[in-house]
């Protein structure tokens, strides 16, 4: 009797790990299913951006839901490239073009303005974490703590004064005006890279300083190449929020020649007041506006997701 319980324990205790993978076979695959869902639902808002634009607005207001497009055609994004003919016109909207924007002289500006935000704020940024993270002066931590507090403050608040300034200034419709606000530190900026700098081993500085450099020669000499990850994704976190920016560019840059993509696809849309919103044209703009942030995230998303894990925040 005793070889018989012995035998059954053994084959139970055989099947055990069988059924703990079969267990894990079924939540494995859940899980991918769950993910797959999840994709399918965060890509198709840009697939139907993508199937209105390489629609007609005539076939689209006739209420046709396929997910396909409706009376393919490519003459949106030809119109908003402004390639397209007044006959290529006609035959996508249906009527004459009532609205319309310089697509490249949009984005010529959108690259401009947040190449320029993104040095800027970058690099004061740093300097300002090295600061915080190394320097010791009197009030150091209250300063950042008072500096931190900045998060809680809703941009719409500074608004007003930001617009009163630049007025002052005469700044408004150019490229300063729309600048100056975002060119230098951030709080998050400020805090990201702050993490990251007390992360770096002060011996570093030590041999460097007895070697004779000082604090700007350390700084950008060893601390800035030894913290090329997370500046590099501070960098392409700056530069997509300074390309989605959309109410201050509105309020100050009233000329056309002077908008970013995001306000001139607004002004887009309300060039049409008395007509049926053109929904193919501006999807296709919006596509081609969106199209370098895609780019850039795809190139560089793995590494934005690793650096800020590694850099520290808690």
């Amino acid at each position: 009797m005793t070889n018989i319980a012995d035998r059954i324990e053994n084959l139970g205790s055989a099947l055990e790990p069988s059924a703990r993978l079969r267990r894990l076979g079924i939540g494995r695959g859940a899980a991918w299913l769950i993910l797959i869902a999840i994709l399918v639902v965060s890509l198709f808002p840009f697939w139907w951006a993508l199937r209105t634009g390489l629609s007609t607005n005539g076939n689209l207001f006739a209420g046709d839901q396929s997910l396909l497009p409706v009376g393919y055609t490519d003459n949106n994004f030809e119109r908003v490239l402004g390639t397209a003919s007044e006959a290529e016109i006609l035959e996508s909207l249906g009527r004459e073009n009532t609205g319309s924007f310089d697509f490249l002289q949009s984005l010529k500006v959108s690259v401009i303005v947040a190449t320029a935000i993104t040095v800027g704020q970058v690099l004061f940024s740093a300097m300002a974490a090295y600061a915080f993270a190394r320097l010791k002066f009197w009030g150091r931590d209250k300063l950042f703590f008072l500096f931190l507090s900045g998060l809680m403050i809703p941009p719409i608040f500074t608004l007003i004064p930001n617009l009163v300034l630049v007025k002052n200034l005469g700044w408004l419709n150019s490229y300063p005006g729309i600048i100056a606000p975002f060119f230098f530190m951030t709080p998050f900026a400020v805090f990201f890279l702050r993490q990251f700098f007390l992360g770096i081993s002060r011996e570093v500085e030590e041999a460097a300083l007895l070697d004779g450099a000082g604090n700007f020669r350390t700084f950008f000499g060893i601390i800035v190449p030894m913290s090329a990850a997370p500046i590099a994704t501070l960098s392409i976190l700056t530069y997509i929020t300074a390309w989605n920016e959309f109410l201050w560019p509105l309020v100050v840059a009233r000329a056309p020649e002077r908008q970013p993509l995001t306000v001139a696809l607004g002004q887009f849309t309300a060039q049409q007041p008395g007509t049926s919103p053109d929904w193919s044209g501006l999807m296709a703009g919006t596509l081609l506006a969106a199209l370098p942030i895609i780019v850039i995230f795809l190139i560089f998303g793995r590494k934005v997701v690793d650096s800020i894990g590694f850099s520290g925040i808690k």
